[in-house]
């Protein structure tokens, strides 16, 4: 009777190691990063920590070009987005000036531009930045790296921008991916 038992629980045992193993194959795939141009691909030796979808508005000013007397361009002036996970959960916001990650546990970060690359006609390029100290302790903190990638929309007014119109700020939706990276 006890070897029926020890049988009947080492085959639940096997059982229950198949069903492991099948969800771990069939959890998501982890974020790659090698269609992107390489100038916005992050260096070895860090890992994906959190993936976010940014929705929410740009403002750009109305101001005169640096070094280029009477000509005026609208000049990208900050961010305003909700960062949601892959399942639509809000997990934070993007913010600024200056550009400021931060996360619903109150872990906040800055970040320097790296590089940009082009994302197609009408959308905000894909960036890469270098991320500074991240202020509080949580999600934010050890992250290394966020890269901007599947950008739609976020492009300069098409309205125009003239003497007349220096100062006026105007605003344009954007979505993007914010992928956030940490040492390995």
């Amino acid at each position: 009777m006890k070897t029926i038992h020890t049988v009947a629980l080492m085959s639940a045992v096997v059982a229950l190691s198949a069903c492991s193993s099948m969800e771990q194959k069939s959890a998501m795939p982890t974020f790659s990063q090698d269609s992107l141009p390489t100038a916005v691909q992050v260096p070895a030796g860090n890992k994906v920590s959190m993936e976010t979808v940014g929705k929410g508005t740009i403002w750009y000013e109305c101001k005169a070009k640096k070094d280029a007397a009477g000509q005026f361009e609208w000049v990208f002036g900050g961010p305003d987005a909700g960062l949601a996970s892959r399942s639509g959960k809000s997990v934070g916001k993007y913010y600024g000036p200056p550009a400021t990650w931060e996360s619903n546990d109150g872990s906040k970060l800055t970040a320097t531009q790296v590089a940009v690359a082009p994302a197609g006609a009408g959308n905000i390029p894909y960036q890469l930045v270098k991320a500074n100290p991240a202020m509080g302790s949580g999600a934010m903190t050890g992250v290394t790296y966020i890269q901007r990638v599947a950008t739609k929309g976020g492009v300069a007014p098409s309205s125009v921008c003239n003497a007349g119109k220096v100062g006026a700020k105007e605003t344009v939706n954007y979505q993007a991916d914010y992928i956030f990276w940490k040492a390995s």
